[in-house]
């Protein structure tokens, strides 16, 4: 029989539910995706009483725009996903200089532990931002 397991979180976005006035609720794929792009955005020391979760993200957008800052940029989605998300297993992360919008081009592939769901995949910008 395979093995279906269900995840839920709590909605970043903090909006009550229109009905219940509880807090929204993301489930299974959302609630993943949701939390893969929270912990590569968190810088580490940010959150308070866990200083550790997070990714060094923040200092590599600010080397130079090239395939050696691809490489430090895709071991830091690697080994923040790896600690910090136990949900997951990634299979390959892609990370691509774009000269033309002065940032990277980043995509995960990764297997949802637990479930017999097919490989998902995230993909998004990321720029400095200052």
């Amino acid at each position: 029989m395979p093995t279906f397991q269900t995840f839920k979180d709590l909605s970043v976005t903090f909006k009550p539910h229109p009905v219940t006035d509880d807090l929204l609720v993301v489930k299974d794929k959302a609630a993943i995706f949701q939390s893969i792009r929270n912990l590569l955005l968190t810088r580490k020391g940010e959150r308070p009483f866990q200083p550790n979760i997070g990714s060094g993200l923040e200092t590599a957008l600010f080397e130079p725009l090239d395939y050696g800052s691809a490489a430090i940029i895709r071991q830091e989605v690697r080994e923040c996903l790896k600690n910090y998300e136990p949900r997951i297993r990634v299979s390959q992360v892609t990370v691509i200089p774009d000269d033309q919008n002065n940032g990277y081009e980043v995509d995960i592939q990764f297997i949802i532990v637990g479930r017999d769901d097919s490989p998902e995949a995230i993909e998004f910008f990321l720029e400095r931002t200052r």
